[in-house]
């Protein structure tokens, strides 16, 4: 990694950290594809769920802790819950078992997109904060949803591209720049319907602090080099928006000049 990703770095409830990609556990064909894929994403937090492990991957107390030791900050998810009370009690679990007060929270609402229930969502979020526990919600895009959000005290927010595990990509750019401009001291996380590197490329353009996937790479052909191809989109698509792109034009401009005019020609002189 170049200096200049290395010195850019971003926090995450007071912790540093220098790699944007947050990496999902589940559904990998084995626990030793899991840990080169971890390896080559170069991430630092790994997601882990108590409820979706898949079994054909040693699910249970012995993968989280082969997990474990990885070397990796863990954020244990509430995956699965549908209730605010469900949540709740599957986030106290957690920090017992994983020994950490990070939790991602998820309270499904629709078993169709399993998209966030935010009544459910933003009710969990206000007990677990005054409980002690670092929370990072996943929620959809929505401006007000995401303000009443960090009003009860989520330091983090991590909005949808698309359902999850579809691989659609970012479906509404528009809502995810909007959260951008309008939140711009938090870290913003995008998380959920990624499939390509692209796609990374593409949130990271638009101004998030980092991306967090699991079926991308975990279902891929080979997960380990989707894992590495991940990490240098996430990488791209931050330089690319820390370099500034260039304005969007309804029309054509020549790149090269005219035969014969050096390409610092200013014509703004020729009349004077």
């Amino acid at each position: 990694m170049s200096d200049t990703l290395m010195n850019d770095t971003w926090q995450a409830y007071g912790l540093t950290l220098h790699s944007r990609l947050l990496l999902g556990t589940a559904l990998y064909p084995s626990p030793e594809v899991l840990r080169q894929a971890v390896e080559a994403s170069g991430a630092q937090i790994l997601t882990v769920s108590l409820r979706r492990q898949a079994p054909g991957a040693g699910g249970g107390d012995n993968l989280w802790r082969y997990i474990g030791e990885l070397g990796k900050r863990l954020l244990p998810n509430t995956a699965g819950c549908y209730s605010a009370r469900e949540a709740i009690a599957l986030a106290h679990m957690a920090r017992e078992l994983f020994q950490t007060n990070w939790i991602k929270l998820e309270v499904i609402g629709d078993d169709y997109n399993l998209q966030p229930d935010p009544f459910q969502l933003l009710e969990a979020a206000a007990v677990l904060v005054k409980e002690g526990f670092a929370v990072f919600p996943y929620c959809t895009d929505d401006l007000v949803l995401c303000q009443k959000l960090l009003d009860v005290g989520c330091e983090v927010l991590m909005p949808w591209g698309a359902p999850i595990g579809t691989g659609q990509g970012l479906l509404n750019p528009y809502a995810l720049q909007t959260l951008v401009k309008r939140l711009p001291k938090v870290p913003l996380i995008v998380d959920a319907g990624l499939g390509t590197p692209s796609h990374a490329a593409q949130a990271m353009e638009l101004g998030f602090s980092a991306v967090l996937l699991n079926t991308a790479v975990a279902r891929a052909a080979d997960p380990v080099r989707m894992a590495e191809g991940f990490k240098l989109a996430v990488a791209a698509g931050r330089l690319g928006y820390r370099a500034g792109a260039m304005p969007k034009r309804q029309t054509a401009a020549p790149s090269t000049p005219l035969l014969g005019t050096p390409f610092w020609h200013d014509k703004s002189k020729d009349s004077m």
